[in-house]
């Protein structure tokens, strides 16, 4: 019997803890929980764990009003975040709408200023992102964010989303959170894809 050439991967997954059977989870939709908050100051906070956490809301603008959403997160020690997907049923009032995130647990960012300072980083995201992570697309340094090199590891996260366009114009974000391998799990995790080799070389000379 020939060992399948995924095993190495499928033992890195395993040893990792990074291979798990979880499906989504709805951590927020506003349809059930009621509206975010519309102050960067006073965010809802949003519980979330390791694996995939749905966000589902709407913005927009009805008259003059524009509906903000804002909300943190925090991302336990030894968690990060990896990427953040645009769910099917997103859509755009125009040409785009806007995410953005703070380090901590305020957006502290003007809504109505001329400039991302202060953000971490941002993006104008479209119906064309929809099934794409849009994560290195956000840290991305423009008009005075920071910028940052994904994933984002543990720590508070303050969040923005926006659309100034006439509403309700409905969104949807997946945010996968993985646990990262402290240095005694990568050293079993390599003893154990080395162990695999073994196995391997050993089944094909046999």
């Amino acid at each position: 019997m020939r060992m399948s050439s995924k095993a190495p991967l499928a033992a890195l997954l395993l040893l990792s803890g990074l291979a798990s059977g979880a499906g989504a989870v709805t951590v927020y939709d506003e349809s059930v929980s009621g509206d975010l908050s519309n102050s960067g100051l006073t965010p809802t906070v949003v519980a979330i764990g390791a694996g995939s956490n749905q966000f589902f809301g709407t913005t927009g603008k009805t008259g003059t009003t524009i509906d903000r959403d804002y909300f943190t997160i925090t991302l336990a020690p030894g968690m990060s975040l990896t990427a953040i997907t645009l769910l099917p049923g997103s859509s755009v009032s125009g040409t785009f709408s806007f995410i953005g995130v703070q380090s901590g647990t305020q957006v502290t960012v003007s809504p109505t200023g001329s400039t991302a300072a202060g953000l971490l980083g941002w993006y104008h995201y479209g119906e064309n992102d929809i099934g794409e992570n849009i994560l290195p697309d956000m840290g991305v340094a423009a008009n005075g964010s920071t910028g940052f090199t994904p994933p984002l590891p543990s720590g508070s996260y303050a969040f923005w989303v926006q659309d100034t366009g006439t509403g309700p114009v409905p969104y949807g974000f997946d945010f996968a959170i993985a646990a990262v391998p402290e240095p005694g799990s990568i050293a079993l995790m390599l003893a154990g894809l080395a162990a695999v080799g073994v196995v391997a070389r050993r089944r094909r000379s046999g």
